[in-house]
């Protein structure tokens, strides 16, 4: 049986670790950085928008290296480890707003800002980091954060992230084959934060703001990344919460996590077991989806 090596929905078997030893043989002059690009062009790998996947391919030579599979040129240049660099938001825990009352209705039209690289992105930001149990994460991927105003004043917060490779119940509840899901899964988006601020709390609201987000969340990704959505997916932990909102905003109940994370090669349970709810963008998901 060949070699066969998987990272990042990438696979390298025998002959391909043949071709990259000969492409770093054949181009000396090249750093890391740049032969990483060049073997995106040469194999084709490229984002839906039709940029390399560079930094993915960067990230398999470097596995390929330390298994010594193949001889990395020498580093020219360490760049800054972002984990360090991009400190925490400020917690911003004297801002406050009275409570909004009433029923949601009186609340109509709420604003929805989708605020990711704009100046309105450090106060979503703060107000995870302040108010969240979870603070603030710095999202990897593609990703959007909405801001969302109730007569003029911030109610929530809703960060939506790159979906999970692969979540068992998801990828059966669509119809998937790996490599049918492979193609496709960047089409789904995460819903990775949802914060009703404590002076928003108001009954219906967050199930309205689903659905509201729901009606432009895949135009917002195709202005930002040149794709569209065509589902939506979270994770509940029912420990902590019953997808109330979610579920009120005709989420669909998938099943359950295995409890093993997305890195897991023991195939033993090592945290909590979590809901996994999702949300079809259109009547046809599946077929957009890659699934005939």
């Amino acid at each position: 049986m060949g070699l066969e090596i998987r990272y990042r929905g990438l696979t390298v078997t025998s002959e391909d670790l043949d071709s990259i030893r000969q492409l770093i043989a054949d181009r000396p002059d090249l750093s890391r950085r740049a032969l990483s690009a060049e073997l995106c062009r040469v194999r084709g790998w490229v984002q839906a928008n039709g940029s390399l996947r560079d930094m993915v391919a960067r990230g398999l030579l470097l596995v390929l290296h330390r298994a010594g599979h193949i001889v990395l040129p020498e580093k020219k240049f360490s760049p800054p480890n972002n984990a360090t660099r991009h400190r925490r938001p400020d917690q911003v825990p004297l801002l406050q707003w009275a409570p909004l009352a009433g029923p949601v209705t009186g609340l109509l039209p709420l604003d929805v800002r989708q605020v990711r690289r704009t100046p309105d992105e450090g106060l979503f930001d703060s107000f995870l980091e302040t108010h969240h149990y979870l603070g603030y994460t710095r999202p990897v991927g593609e990703h959007l954060k909405y801001l969302i105003f109730a007569q003029g004043v911030p109610v929530a917060c809703l960060s939506w992230s790159s979906a999970p490779r692969h979540i068992g119940v998801r990828d059966r509840f669509i119809g998937w084959r790996p490599d049918v899901r492979r193609r496709y899964v960047h089409l789904i988006a995460y819903n990775t934060r949802f914060l009703i601020l404590p002076w928003g709390r108001v009954p219906h609201l967050a199930s309205h703001i689903l659905g509201t987000i729901s009606r432009r969340i895949s135009a917002d990704w195709q202005q930002m990344y040149d794709h569209p959505l065509w589902f939506l997916e979270t994770f509940v932990d029912p420990e902590r919460f019953r997808g109330t909102c979610y579920r009120a905003a005709n989420w669909i109940y998938l099943g359950l996590t295995t409890g093993r994370g997305k890195d897991d090669h023991t195939y033993t349970v090592n945290r909590s077991l979590k809901e996994v709810l999702g949300y079809p963008l259109a009547r046809d998901f599946r077929k957009r989806l890659g699934v005939v």
